[in-house]
């Protein structure tokens, strides 16, 4: 097949990834008052559990990202979109604490580090030359769009049969949908006459095909002395802490604010739209301006988000503080490959971009965590609001110190 049509396959194939990944890991948010209602749990133990699930998945990235460098990235998709599908189903048959840490938090958990936005984009940075922040922006659309798709259908299902009939449908849409679509259109990734997956190689210098190396001493010297690499592990953690912060507790949030049920479910949904622009966004200013602009404007928004539902707490301005804050939700997912392979380099792309997303996971599960202990102690989530708009200041304020880097060449000049 030519390139220029197989490039089509390949960015659909990460596509629909992320498109049942995202509906799936947002799931949870949708479901957390009816599971803790129907099961006679508070919200921290269900939020731990989502905590628990960030800091399994946040520590299987970067070997995630170490076996797409050196093995084979077909494999890895394929493996975590069938733990996707078994984790996601098995959650509508839990009964105690310990199973959904088991199912969600560890076997979702491995499923989502083995598909999520790090490894799809290095498929996507590796097969296309030129136009990767759309590219990725396009591929990375897919959570959002999930989103959008996933969480309206559920929260409509969700009335009328209940949480766990919900989980079981969506782990029959992975295991009969998602993983088949997968399969289908990696088929066609090309490899070469060893076997190993073609792209992510370079020349040799006397000809043919060299690996990549991920043992050298680069992971441990150059790239952790490095104060870019610093500065995007803080800017990360902080998008992370208030992105599933939002995510877990934005539904249960409007729930107590009067919102009913199927509206609030939307809401989610209605989020995963915004991101869908969002994101689309972020690519094209990322091509034309560089990948520190949009960074910088997702915090600056988020100023006057957090602003905004401190002031007022009505359903016009929870409505509008979801919807603006879902425009910022995936604006830096596909800028994380663009700085790792601009700051770092091509052959530490699936190595960086999986540590830099371990943090953002990490810091994740924390930012669940911290809105259920707020909320159970405080009654309400106003405590937490303001600490994401000290966050927002932060993270602007540190944004401009970013620079686009040279590849290799930028981090040993640190």
């Amino acid at each position: 097949m030519p390139r220029f049509n197989l490039s089509w396959v390949i960015l659909a194939a990460g596509f629909f990834i992320l498109f049942f990944g995202g509906g799936s890991r947002f799931a949870l948010g949708l479901m957390l008052k009816p599971m803790t209602e129907d099961l006679g749990w508070s919200r921290s133990t269900l939020s731990f559990a989502v905590t628990f699930f960030m800091f399994t998945s946040a520590l299987a990235l970067p070997v995630a990202g170490r076996l797409v460098d050196r093995y084979s990235l077909r494999w890895v998709l394929a493996l975590g979109a069938t733990a996707v599908a078994a984790g996601v189903g098995l959650m509508g048959v839990v009964s105690q604490p310990w199973q959904v840490f088991l199912v969600y938090g560890v076997l979702f958990a491995m499923g989502h580090a083995a598909t999520g936005n790090p490894v799809v984009g290095v498929m996507i940075t590796r097969w296309f030359e030129r136009r990767r922040g759309i590219a990725n922006s396009v591929a990375v659309s897919g959570n959002a769009t999930g989103q959008l798709v996933i969480i309206s259908a559920l929260a409509a299902f969700l009335t009328g049969t209940g949480w766990r009939n919900a989980y079981g449908l969506l782990g029959a849409a992975n295991l009969l949908i998602a993983l088949p679509l997968l399969v289908a259109a990696l088929a066609r990734w090309p490899l070469n006459r060893k076997g190993e997956d073609a792209y992510g190689e370079r020349q040799a210098p006397g000809g043919g095909v060299q690996r990549p190396s991920v043992a050298s001493g680069w992971e441990t010297e150059s790239v952790a002395s490095s104060g870019q690499f610093w500065l995007l592990v803080v800017l990360y953690a902080v998008c992370g802490f208030q992105d599933f912060f939002m995510a877990t507790h934005i539904v249960a949030f409007a729930q107590d604010s009067g919102i009913g049920t199927v509206l609030a479910g939307n809401i989610l949904a209605l989020m995963g739209l915004m991101g869908l622009v969002g994101v689309l966004c972020a690519g094209f200013l990322c091509d034309a301006l560089g990948a520190q602009r949009p960074l910088l404007m997702c915090f600056v928004m988020r100023i006057g988000i957090f602003a905004l539902i401190i002031a007022v707490q009505n359903t016009p301005a929870i409505l509008v503080f979801a919807l603006l804050y879902g425009f910022t939700f995936l604006m830096t997912a596909p800028l994380t490959v663009i700085f790792s392979r601009e700051i770092f380099g091509a052959t530490r792309l699936g190595t960086v971009s999986g540590v830099i997303s371990m943090v953002h996971q990490i810091f994740g599960g924390l930012g669940a965590l911290a809105g259920a202990l707020i909320f159970d102690y405080r009654g309400s989530y106003d405590s937490a609001f303001i600490l994401m708009l000290v966050l927002s200041i932060g993270a602007t304020a540190l944004s401009p110190l970013l620079h686009r880097g040279g590849g290799a060449r930028a981090v040993s000049a640190q």
